[in-house]
């Protein structure tokens, strides 16, 4: 099976990885992640590490087997890199689940699954957010 996954991966932490983990358990590991353009945009901040460095973080990430720069823009923004990836599952965690992107699944005849937020035993909860508030 080809799962993907996107996002920004921006301040990566045992959050991040521990999402890429689970959606690997599903079948082969594409990411997309957003570009700094699309991050300033349409999130209305500066990533704190560039597209080429979250880029290369995510790649060396043993549960990922490929991760690209998202060509498009906007909350969708993995539209055309979607179709030449072909996946089988799309994978998002419970903050990032929509109505647009379930329906965008079922037009393209792609399982959608959305996992809950977890943490690796023994580890502090953590997620982008609680970083940028500290």
């Amino acid at each position: 099976m080809r799962v993907f996954v996107s996002g920004t991966f921006d301040m990566l932490h045992s959050g991040h990885i521990t999402f890429l983990k689970r959606a690997s358990e599903y079948g082969e590991l594409f990411v997309g992640i957003g570009s700094d353009y699309s991050v300033i945009k349409y999130k209305d901040r500066i990533p704190i590490c560039g597209e080429e460095e979250r880029l290369f973080m995510v790649k060396s990430i043993r549960y990922v087997s490929e991760a690209w720069i998202n060509s498009g823009e906007g909350y969708l923004d993995y539209m055309e890199d979607i179709e030449h990836t072909a996946p089988d599952i799309l994978i998002v965690n419970e903050d990032q689940h929509s109505e647009e992107k379930e329906n965008l699944c079922e037009d393209l005849g792609i399982k959608y699954i959305v996992l809950k937020r977890t943490q690796e035993p023994g580890l502090p909860a953590r997620s982008t957010t609680n970083y940028r508030e500290l």
